[in-house]
């Protein structure tokens, strides 16, 4: 660990090391603020906003390298878009939360809290794509780790313990992302099918040289949810299908996406579309429902009551269905499902996920803020040493994102 050698960039955060050093010396908390995008993600933190969205830019793209770096403030759009613009995109397909300003995520905050969306079971997740980083610790020195190739990680590779960290142990300045080619082709295909054989199939066809990409199993959300509109053709039915919006046995459906050469993708489809009688959608259809599966916008994700929390459980993909009343929507092909239940059920949801090795996080609380329910599930003695000795070597006197993680 120390300050500013063989910097990613000789792109010097003045006035943000100046706002960390006042507050280091004063013990002011600081709240770190990107997008803003996902304030309800994790415990509220309390402090002085430190606002990163002015410290934004693509400082290098060496799309031959297949590496981007930016400033910690630049907005994911933008960072998506220049990609798009060589072909190349972030493969752990990060969400589009949006803010009440209006603001999207930015690039910082994505790595920041290590969300990835449905291609995450297949492509990996944030921190295998984080090649570097810049941050600021708790002391406002400035600190490289990283760099911009995969082999130049020496001792401990703190640049990728950032992702996921909420900004508890610094303040990102600059990142260095390894990014890959737009797949040449891709396919999405549906089937109709329970959770049990939806969860078999997908096992099944893990073990399998296919190129699966995403998965998402969902029931039709439950009379009066909200829906699209008229016309709309999204996760809810069927291809050509429209759903009554008072309809109780609403079918269940296993999504599947492609992705990879188009000889592959072909013949997978043939292949899987007649093993499991599914159907194939138009690109153009299924393109925006997946975007709305990544950031939360589908019916499923609307609180069908202002009290219910959204719980987040992660499992090993060969985790069998759970014995929950609470219906629910699976990614990652079954290693991430979602469910809407009361924080009254903490106890009981948190007891199945961990009885089969997994653990829930209460991703978005209810209408009263779910007083009393931890946010993450508590870590393990040996984990908690860890983390803790992170802290208090990077931010002795607590200052970034305070009670963030609880």
């Amino acid at each position: 660990m120390a300050p500013m050698q063989d910097s990613l960039t000789n792109d010097t955060p003045t006035d943000l090391i100046a706002q960390v050093r006042a507050a280091a010396a004063a013990r002011t908390p600081l709240r770190i603020v990107g997008g803003d995008t996902k304030a309800f993600y994790g415990e509220p933190a309390a402090g002085q906003p430190l606002h990163t969205r002015t410290w934004r830019g693509i400082v290098a793209h060496e799309p031959s390298e297949l590496v981007i770096t930016v400033r910690a403030g630049t907005p994911l759009a933008e960072v998506e878009a220049a990609l798009a613009d060589k072909g190349q995109h972030l493969p752990f397909d990060p969400p589009h939360f949006a803010a009440a300003s209006g603001e999207g995520p930015t690039i910082g905050g994505v790595v920041a809290a290590g969300l990835a969306g449905p291609a995450r079971a297949t492509a990996g997740g944030v921190r295998d794509y984080v090649l570097g980083a810049q941050f600021i610790n708790g002391q406002g020195e400035w600190l490289t780790f990283g760099g911009q190739v995969m082999k130049n990680v020496a001792g401990y590779d703190i640049s990728r313990a950032l992702a996921g960290s909420m900004g508890t142990l610094g303040l990102i300045t600059h990142l260095s992302l390894k990014v890959l080619p737009v797949a040449p082709a891709e396919a999405t295909l549906v089937f109709k099918m329970g959770q049990r054989d939806a969860l078999e199939q997908l096992h099944r066809w893990g073990g399998q040289p296919l190129p699966l990409n995403a998965s998402c199993w969902v029931r039709d959300p439950q009379p009066g949810s909200a829906r699209p509109p008229e016309g709309a053709q999204t996760f809810l039915g069927w291809p050509g299908e429209r759903l009554d919006d008072t309809a109780v046995d609403a079918p269940e459906l296993l999504f599947v996406r492609l992705r990879g050469a188009v000889a592959a993708v072909e013949s997978a489809c043939e292949r899987m579309a007649r093993e499991a009688g599914g159907q194939r959608m138009d690109n153009a259809q299924a393109g925006p429902d997946w975007a709305a599966c990544r950031d939360q916008r589908l019916p499923f994700f609307d609180a069908p009551s202002p009290d219910l929390c959204l719980w987040r459980l992660s499992l090993p993909q060969t985790a069998p269905v759970l014995d929950l009343p609470f219906s629910q929507l699976i990614e990652w092909q079954g290693a991430q499902r979602w469910l809407w239940a009361p924080a009254s059920a903490a106890m009981q949801i948190r007891a199945a996920a961990a009885a089969v090795q997994g653990h829930a996080t209460l991703f978005r609380a209810g209408a009263d803020g779910a007083p009393g329910v931890r946010r993450f599930d508590a870590e393990g003695p040996a984990l908690q040493a860890i983390t803790r000795r992170l802290r208090e070597a990077f931010d002795p006197h607590g200052i970034f994102n305070p009670g963030r993680m609880g």
